[in-house]
This record gives structure tokens, C-alpha cells and sequence, in this order.
């Protein structure tokens, strides 16, 4: 039985390394410093160390071979998931381009209404480090910011030194939109976080407003969606008076049509907020299952995010057409790859195509896969790197333990060399 501090997380987005976690032979428990993100995906139990095809156990050789026989008489196969880590998705980038697959991120139709507001008008946003010594307003728009990241207010927000604050616990916080659901939020001094709350599909108007108010504009209404506009002038007169306000969303949360623009609406009220006599900054959420990894290892080795396809010989993006979910219903692909190294109830989309399946063992199939190989996960079985949802840290993981399964990178290469 083994005791390893500081241990990194690559499953919570926002660069958590003080885990300490207990290992005795393939058992991980974390022992403090856990969360309901991260505690979960360390503890998962190995089920499955031998590679499957078509249902049966065979060598990872064989499994490989498969795999490569399958690619090899496609025409245009589809690469999801993409759950992995930095080497486990140049591994990946590899196979695509040898094999002229689409590679597409889960994720990305959540990422894309960030991509379309960044690639037309741009944005001014921020990091981690910061937010901490930074950051006096916070507001948070359409999530749960505790529920996706337990502990970003225990890290981020209520630490007890700060750069360039003499008093952490008396930031500002305020949701718009959902309430949070649990009591990260309260700050030391036991002030409650202000919530101005209303439908997600109501958000575009609400932020409309709110800029327009930010802007100086004279609001006729007294209500917008059942906010008060009295209480959303408040928060504009609060982020213009603040010495450095964030305006946090997540855009896999804003499930509604055009999403993209009211990603843009919160993007240029920062841009409004800081021609003024002030700083502000925005601050996207991401960073699960290894989305900003995915993004990153595309965008320098294709000049593209992770939607694109490689059977032109040339990397060719299109942020809808080359959407897997899309081109699996209409029959534009003949083989899925689905690569999920953290997440075991990631499974692939159901498709009756040939399909591959390089996961996290434990992953349960309704259909067994024509290929199964688990793979260790990043972090847990062997180290690796892993992007944090600001995208400027490249977080160095841990391995823990002898587990004999191979990394995602060994198992891609292997089919790469083997086409």
C-alpha cells in the first residue's frame, strides 16, 4: 500500500493537484482533497485487461490487426470521442491523417458556439491564476459553476492570499440564470451568492438587456423574464465599478439554437466593460474528459480545432458538416473509432458500422464493438499531460500504479504502423 500526495486530476478541467490518493495493488482511493468529479473517476475499478474482438478475448496484437483491417477498406471513417491525453491525441491525429478520417471531439458542438463567437468578433478572456489574485465580481452565466467544478470557489475564489486583493472573502458573487446547488458559493464572511434566476432559453434577452444597461441605454421595461430591471442594472453598476470582474459561462450548457450568440453578447459587454474606466475579463468553462487537450494537439498539428477531416490529404474544417452524430445518421461514414481513455459511461454512439472502440476499462457495451482494447487512463496508469480548461497550463499527471494496460498513444500508434 502506497500514499502519493500532490497528485494531479485530469478529469475536473481546472488544474487540481493536491489530491493525495492511497494505492494497494490496482485499488485507488483518494484520501483527500477529493471532489464528486474527481474522487469517482480515480476510484473506478479495472474490469477488463484484455483486449476483445467481436466479443472474445484475444491478444492486444490481434486486436490491433483487426483494427487496422477495418480501416484499411474504409472509405471514411469517423474518429470520436477523442477523450485522451496530449501523446494519446497526437497518436490520434496520426491515425486520422494515415487513414483520412473526420476527427471529431464529444464535446465540440458545445465548444463550437465558443469557436463561432471567437472566429468572428473575438474575445478578451482570462485565466485561472488571474481569477485568483484578481478577480473582486463574478458573475456567472446560464451554470451550475459549483456543480461543474466542485472546488473552483475552495481554489479560485475564497483562497486566503491573493496578489493583489488584501481580503478575498468579500469578492462578489453573482449567478444569472441557474442557481447554485450547493454552498461552495457562500464566502467566508457567510455572504450568499446573489441570483437573478431564469430560463436558459430566456438568456440571449436577458444578456441583451444587460449589455444594453452596461452601455448606458434606457431600459423601458421594469421586467425582462421575470428579472427585475432594476436588479439587472445593479449587476451592470457592479461589473463597471469593479477593479477586475469575470464573466464565466459554459457553452455546453447553453443548449438552445444560435447559443453562439449569446456567447457573443457576453464577449462583447466585456469588451464594452473595459473601454471604461475598469478591467474585465471572460472566462469559458471547459475542460473535461480532455476537450481543450483535443482542441490544442488539433489546432498545432492541423492549424484546426476537432472537427476535421483528413481524406483529402490536406486538413479540411467544418465545424457542421464534418459533425460525427450527423455523418454517422446520414450514412456519410463506413467505420467509428471511439477513443474514451477517462470516462466509462462514454460509450460510442449506437451505430451498426463497424466499430472500434480504444476506452477505459469498464466501459459496458449494449452491443460489443467489432474491436475492444482498454487503455490505461492518463493520470492513473501512466503519465502524461492534459490542458486545463484556460488552455495555458499543460498539466503534468502521475502514473499510480502497474496496471499492464497500454496507453492510448501506444494502442493508436500500433493501428497507425499497422495500415
Amino acid at each position: 500500500m502506497t500514499e502519493i500526495i500532490e497528485v494531479p486530476s485530469p478529469f475536473c478541467g481546472i488544474g487540481t493537484d493536491d489530491l493525495t490518493v492511497q494505492v494497494n495493488d490496482l485499488a485507488v482511493s483518494v484520501m483527500a482533497n477529493g471532489c464528486a468529479v474527481n474522487t469517482p473517476a480515480f476510484e473506478q475499478v479495472i474490469t477488463d485487461t484484455s483486449a476483445r474482438v467481436d466479443g472474445k478475448d484475444v491478444s492486444l496484437e490481434v486486436a490491433v490487426a483487426k483494427a487496422a483491417e477495418l480501416l484499411s477498406v474504409s472509405n471514411q471513417p469517423v474518429i470520436g470521442g477523442c477523450a485522451t491525453d496530449v501523446n494519446g491525441m497526437r497518436g490520434l491525429m496520426a491515425l486520422a491523417d494515415h487513414s483520412g478520417a473526420v476527427v471529431d471531439n464529444m464535446n465540440f458542438t458545445g465548444a463550437r458556439r465558443n469557436f463561432l463567437a471567437l472566429q468572428d468578433t473575438g474575445w478578451m478572456n482570462t485565466t485561472l491564476a488571474e481569477i485568483k489574485n484578481r478577480c473582486d465580481y463574478l458573475l456567472v452565466v446560464g451554470v451550475d459553476l459549483e456543480g461543474f467544478a466542485p472546488r473552483f470557489f475552495e481554489r479560485y475564489l475564497w483562497n486566503q492570499e491573493s496578489m493583489f486583493l488584501s481580503d478575498t472573502s468579500q469578492r462578489q458573487i453573482v449567478y444569472l440564470g441557474k442557481a447554485p446547488s450547493g454552498e461552495a458559493s457562500i464566502s467566508p464572511a457567510g455572504v450568499k451568492a446573489k441570483v437573478l434566476a431564469c430560463k436558459d432559453a430566456d438568456l440571449p434577452e436577458v444578456m441583451a438587456v444587460l449589455r444594453a444597461l452596461v452601455k448606458g441605454k434606457k431600459i423601458v421595461a421594469d421586467t425582462i423574464c421575470g428579472i427585475a430591471v432594476s436588479d439587472l442594472q445593479e449587476v451592470a453598476d457592479q461589473l463597471k465599478a469593479a477593479k477586475y470582474g469575470v464573466v464565466t459561462w459554459a457553452a455546453g450548457a447553453l443548449n438552445f439554437d444560435q447559443a453562439e450568440l449569446t456567447v457573443q453578447m457576453l464577449s462583447e459587454m466585456v469588451k464594452d466593460i473595459n473601454t471604461m474606466d475598469t478591467r474585465c475579463s471572460g472566462f469559458p468553462l471547459g475542460g473535461k474528459e480532455g476537450d481543450q487537450t483535443a482542441n490544442q494537439v488539433c489546432g498545432w498539428t492541423s492549424a484546426y480545432p476537432a472537427r476535421a477531416r483528413f481524406s483529402s490529404g490536406f486538413p479540411e474544417y467544418d465545424p457542421f458538416l464534418y459533425d460525427s452524430n450527423v455523418m454517422l445518421a446520414n450514412g456519410e461514414a463506413d467505420v467509428l473509432v471511439w477513443v474514451q481513455a477517462f470516462n466509462v459511461t462514454s460509450v460510442p454512439p449506437v451505430t451498426e458500422l463497424p466499430t472500434i472502440v480504444v476506452a477505459r476499462s469498464g466501459m459496458v457495451f449494449d452491443k460489443q464493438p467489432d474491436v475492444f482494447i482498454p487503455v490505461g487512463t492518463p493520470g492513473i496508469d501512466h503519465a502524461g499531460h492534459a490542458y486545463r480548461l484556460d488552455n495555458v497550463v499543460a498539466i503534468r499527471l502521475k502514473k499510480l500504479r502497474e496496471s499492464g494496460l497500454p496507453s492510448t498513444a501506444d494502442v493508436l500508434n500500433a493501428i497507425e504502423q499497422a495500415l
